[in-house]
């Protein structure tokens, strides 16, 4: 089997092994690969590995070798799965891995924009802690404990990120398709507009699909507390940026952080990039080394069950 990986660095920077997917065929990684590299590159490929490059439908059906894609992520958005489908290739994803990692970036962002503890480290490196009292504060401080946190996408991620909350003595709501998970006192199902006006703070946790592109618009932003946080580790697009912008220079809401964009790398246009109160890290919630080990073990186990002839994880 020859397998391909299409973009390595990003899972791989060269803190792991390929070693145990290599035993299992002829191994080929690049690092990355654009558009105009994935005809030549993918062309005698039995398994295709990609984190972000795109499998459209064209690609897919002129790659007469294929037999399996395996998705270096949870998000398979990036691939055209009925043109897989279609010609009976199995789409694998690596569900789970990353739940801890992302959680515990939402809350180190949130923590952020209470406490503002870049600025203030920065203040003091400045000089500025002589100028002032035995101590000093620049931007408002928030205590988490009795407040709300809005949690839109209560899947794996959306309960861990619910269960670190309530740990801190926050109160959740939670808006799913299926109201499945664990609740408890402080726990309540509600309605999308009921999280954007009721929420204290508010964290995304939904796959991007069609119909939710944007959904995050000037209507539900209009909704939210003056002085509440909107928090977004899951797909840009679920934005409307332009809205967004316009919110946090009127002062609609206290301030969003967030780790992804609607086109990645973020384009230098962005109107988020000059809006205030707006942290943006670059997709890295998922990268820490242990949820990146997980990521590498599961894809793994996904080409031996599919060279076994009984494919695990497949979303198509």
């Amino acid at each position: 089997m020859n397998i391909v990986v299409l973009d390595g660095h990003t899972l791989n920077p060269g803190d792991l092994s390929w070693d145990a997917i290599a035993k299992l065929g002829t191994l080929t990684v690049h690092p990355r690969t654009t558009a105009a590299e994935l005809p030549a590159r993918a062309a005698h490929a039995d398994i295709l590995l990609t984190n972000k490059v795109p499998l459209n439908a064209a690609t897919i059906n002129s790659l007469p070798n294929l037999k399996l894609i395996s998705v270096l992520a949870t998000g398979y958005n990036i691939i055209d799965t009925a043109a897989a489908r279609a010609r009976n290739i199995p789409v694998s994803n690596v569900p789970e891995y990353s739940t801890s990692s992302v959680a515990q970036l939402v809350f180190a962002l949130l923590l952020e924009m209470c406490h503002h503890v870049g600025h203030h480290s920065d203040a003091i490196r400045a000089g500025e802690w002589p100028k002032r009292e035995w101590c000093f504060w620049d931007t408002p401080l928030v205590e988490l404990e009795g407040k709300t946190l809005g949690i839109v996408g209560y899947g794996r991620i959306g309960q861990r990120v619910g269960t670190i909350a309530q740990a801190l003595g926050m109160k959740v709501l939670g808006h799913s398709r299926r109201q499945l998970g664990p609740t408890s006192p402080n726990f309540a199902w509600a309605t999308i507009d009921e999280i954007f006006a009721k929420s204290d703070a508010i964290s995304l946790h939904i796959p991007l699909t069609p119909e939710n592109k944007g959904f995050v618009n000037a209507r539900l932003l209009s909704q939210m507390k003056k002085d509440a946080y909107l928090i977004n580790t899951a797909r840009g697009p679920l934005l409307n940026d332009a809205d967004l912008a316009a919110a946090l220079h009127a002062g609609t809401l206290a301030g969003a952080a967030l780790d992804v964009a609607t086109v990645e790398p973020i384009n230098p246009d962005n109107p988020l990039l000059t809006a205030p109160n707006c942290i943006i890290t670059p997709h890295y919630a998922w990268a820490t080394l242990a949820a990146r080990k997980r990521l590498m073990q599961t894809t793994t186990q996904n080409l031996q069950a599919f060279l076994s002839g009984t494919p695990q994880h497949v979303v198509n």
